[in-house]
C-alpha cells in the first residue's frame, strides 16, 4: 500500500518536459516567456537614438512656442478667441514634437515583444478570473519566489540607473557649473547631450540586465508548465483516442473486412490450400484485369472459414502447399498476380476449368 502510494505521487509529480501541444495549448492562452525588461530597455535605446537624430528639430520647435509665449501671446488679451487660439497652436506644436517620440516607442514595443514570442494575439489575459482577486492567492504571489526575484531586480535596476547618472554627473559637473557665463543654445546643447549620455549608458544597462531576466522567465516558464507523467498519458489519450476504443475501432474494422472478403470468395474461381494452414481464393476475369488476383485470403482459423465458405458454394479447392504460401506471402487481398506465379497459378485454373466442364 505505501509503495503503491508513493507510485502514485510520483506519477503526479510534474518532472516531465512539457510536450508540443501543452506549449501550443499556453500559447493560446497567452503564457509566453516574455521579460517586460527587454522590451523597456529596447523602446528606451530607440527613443534616445531618436533624440540625436532629430535634436535639433525638437530645440526649435521649444524655443520657437518660447520665443511666441513671450513675444506674442503675452500681449494678447484674454479672450476666449485667444485662448482657444493659443491652445490649438500649442496642441499643434507639441504634437509635432511628441509624434515622432510615440512612433517610436510604439514600433520598438512591437518589435521588442516580436523578437520574444513572434506573433500572438490572445484575449485569455483580457477574462475577468476569480482567481485573480482572491486574497489567498494574492498573498501567495506576494509573498512567492517569483515576487522576491522581481523586488531584487527592481533594486538592482534603481542602483544600476542612479549609479550611472550620477557618475556622468559627476564627471561633467566643472562644465555644468560654468553654464552660468554660457548663453541659452549652449546651455541647452550641454543638457541635451548629457540627457542622452544618461539615457543610453542607462539604457544599454537594462539591456544586460534585461538578458538575463529574460533567461530567468524562461527557466521559470518551463518549470510552471512541465507535466506529470500521468498529464502526458493522458494527452496521448486525448490526441491518439483510448487504447480500448481503438482496440475495438480495428476490431470492428476487422470484421468488416473479414465480411467483405467472405462475400467475395463465392465468385472465385479456386481456392489453393495447405491444406490446412493456408487458404487463397483466386479469380480470373478479362473484363476487370489481364491476370488473375487474389479475392482472399487467410491462414489458420481465417483460411477455416475461406474453405468453408467455398464448399459453401460450390468453389473448387485445390491442394498446392507451395503455392499457397507463396501467394499468401507476396500477393495481398485484390492484387494481382506476380508474373513469376502465372505458370503455376495458369495449371491450376486449366485444371479447374476442365473438371468443371467434365461436371
Amino acid at each position: 500500500m505505501y509503495l503503491k502510494l508513493n507510485l502514485q505521487f510520483f506519477a503526479g509529480e510534474k518532472t516531465e518536459r512539457a510536450t508540443p501541444k501543452k506549449r501550443q495549448d499556453s500559447r493560446k492562452k497567452g503564457q509566453v516567456a516574455k521579460s517586460q525588461d527587454v522590451n523597456t530597455a529596447i523602446l528606451l535605446f530607440f527613443v534616445f537614438i531618436l533624440f540625436i537624430v532629430i535634436g535639433g528639430y525638437l530645440k526649435n520647435i521649444m524655443t520657437s512656442m518660447y520665443q511666441k509665449t513671450f513675444t506674442e501671446y503675452i500681449n494678447w488679451e484674454v479672450t476666449h478667441a485667444n485662448i482657444h487660439q493659443v491652445f490649438t497652436e500649442t496642441t499643434i506644436e507639441m504634437s509635432k514634437a511628441l509624434a515622432p517620440i510615440m512612433g517610436i516607442a510604439i514600433v520598438a514595443g512591437l518589435a521588442s515583444n516580436f523578437l520574444q514570442i513572434g506573433f500572438l494575439y490572445s484575449t485569455d489575459p483580457l477574462k475577468l478570473k476569480l482567481s485573480k482577486i482572491n486574497p489567498i492567492e494574492g498573498a501567495k504571489r506576494i509573498f512567492s519566489a517569483r515576487a522576491l526575484v522581481e523586488m531584487v531586480k527592481s533594486i538592482l535596476k534603481i542602483v544600476v540607473v542612479g549609479v550611472i547618472t550620477f557618475s556622468i554627473l559627476w564627471m561633467s559637473k566643472d562644465e555644468m557649473l560654468m553654464l552660468g557665463g554660457k548663453d541659452v543654445t549652449a546651455s541647452l546643447a550641454f543638457f541635451g547631450y548629457t540627457t542622452v549620455l544618461m539615457g543610453l549608458a542607462s539604457s544599454i544597462a537594462l539591456l544586460i540586465i534585461s538578458v538575463i531576466d529574460y533567461s530567468y522567465q524562461k527557466y521559470d516558464f518551463e518549470k510552471n508548465i512541465r507535466m506529470s507523467k500521468n498529464d502526458v498519458k493522458d494527452e496521448y489519450k486525448n490526441i491518439e483516442g483510448n487504447p480500448l476504443i481503438k482496440s475495438k475501432i480495428k476490431e470492428k474494422q476487422r470484421q468488416i473486412a473479414m465480411r467483405r472478403m467472405m462475400s467475395e470468395i463465392p465468385q472465385a474461381d479456386v481456392v489453393i490450400t495447405n491444406p490446412t494452414h493456408y487458404a487463397i481464393a483466386v479469380k480470373y476475369d478479362e473484363e476487370k484485369s489481364d491476370a488473375p488476383y487474389v479475392v482472399a485470403k487467410g491462414v489458420d482459423y481465417v483460411a477455416l472459414k475461406v474453405r468453408e465458405v467455398a464448399k459453401a458454394n460450390n468453389v473448387m479447392l485445390v491442394e498446392n502447399r507451395p503455392l499457397a504460401r507463396a501467394l499468401y506471402d507476396n500477393v495481398e487481398i485484390g492484387e494481382i498476380i506476380g508474373e513469376e506465379f502465372f505458370q503455376a497459378v495458369a495449371e491450376v485454373l486449366a485444371y479447374v476449368y476442365k473438371l468443371e466442364r467434365k461436371v
